[in-house]
């Protein structure tokens, strides 16, 4: 489940809406801190959470975003300034340097994000910013990452200081920058959850409404193409597929195109597509129950769709958004 972390206005609408940051605090079961944290963008939220704050606030997901267009300047104005603290305060300390060594290693190694943050115990969002060089590592972290790596820890230390001496590191430091620079801009961070990024190759669109708010998805009937996002590169069997159904509510405007990989996984907080028959889906959130089963909600009406283990290989992940 991805994360991220982006400027925002959910104090402006929760004011607007008249509700409290301890309701709001109480529906994603986070503390009255955190709510602060993320109202003034300096903490990171999932997918899932997203989601549910929108629909707490009963508003479209994108309205959500800052962007320079509709905010107001002084909040894009102290966004922007945070982010060049925060910048300042990784060259000092080394950050870049370390992030950019464990992404090479664990490259080196042919590993996945998603398996050395499991394997150090850490959320993916967690170790993600790690390799950014955006967050701190503790020492007890840094054990737990070189131990998923499979190197014992002085070797892990050794290895980075080597690669930064042979300059190998200065191209992952500058990709990593140029990332960051785009989610610390306002419109950047509209981008980060629906970019408009394009590779120059495209990908074919399936699916037009069916009944109860499904969707037909044909893959002899190819609707359209449109281009490929850049984090999609190298997704080969990703499809798109439109937004043609009101069961997610408002969450998402109706010209949203969604991206769907069938290779990949799907998690609590994902967006997915639950095919019922060969050419037949429903666009669904995916859920957890108090068992640790997975679920797919969607509204209009509220519908809970069961999808156990024997099902999973028929929902395809959502793993783009273009808004």
């Amino acid at each position: 489940m991805e994360e991220i972390i982006f400027p925002n206005q959910i104090r402006m609408y929760r004011r607007l809406r008249g509700r409290s940051m301890q309701e709001l605090a109480d529906h994603l079961n986070v503390s009255l801190s955190a709510i602060s944290k993320i109202e003034k963008g300096y903490r990171r939220v999932d997918q899932e959470q997203l989601v549910r704050v929108a629909e707490f606030l009963d508003c479209p997901l994108q309205d959500l975003f800052v962007n320079e267009q509709n905010s107001q300047e002084e909040i894009v104005q102290a966004w922007r300034r945070e982010q060049e603290r925060r910048n300042k305060i990784n060259e000092k300390t080394g950050l870049k340097t370390l992030g950019a060594g464990l992404r090479q290693i664990r490259n080196d190694k042919n590993l996945t994000l998603i398996e050395v943050a499991e394997s150090a115990d850490m959320t993916l969002s967690v170790y993600h910013r790690i390799e950014m060089g955006q967050r701190e590592v503790s020492d007890k972290e840094l054990k737990n990452i070189a131990k998923a790596l499979q190197m014992p820890l002085d070797d892990l230390k050794k290895e980075i200081k080597n690669l930064d001496e042979k300059g190998m590191l200065e191209e992952i430091i500058q990709r990593n920058d140029a990332k960051y620079k785009l989610l610390s801009n306002p419109r950047g961070a509209i981008a980060s959850f629906g970019s408009s990024v394009q590779d120059g190759s495209k990908i074919p669109v399936y699916g037009v409404a069916g009944k109860n708010g499904n969707v037909i998805v044909d893959f002899d009937e190819e609707i359209k193409k449109v281009f490929r996002p850049l984090p999609l590169s190298n997704k080969k069997d990703v499809y798109a597929v439109p937004l043609c159904t009101r069961r997610l509510g408002s969450l998402l405007p109706s010209r949203s195109i969604l991206y769907v990989n069938p290779q990949e996984v799907v998690s609590v907080g994902d967006i997915a597509l639950y095919y019922i028959s060969e050419k037949e889906a429903m666009i669904v959130s995916v859920r957890e129950d108090d068992q640790g089963m997975l679920y797919g909600f969607r509204w209009n009406p509220e519908e809970k769709i069961d999808l156990s283990n024997n099902d999973l290989q028929k929902v395809h992940k959502v793993v783009f958004i273009s808004l």
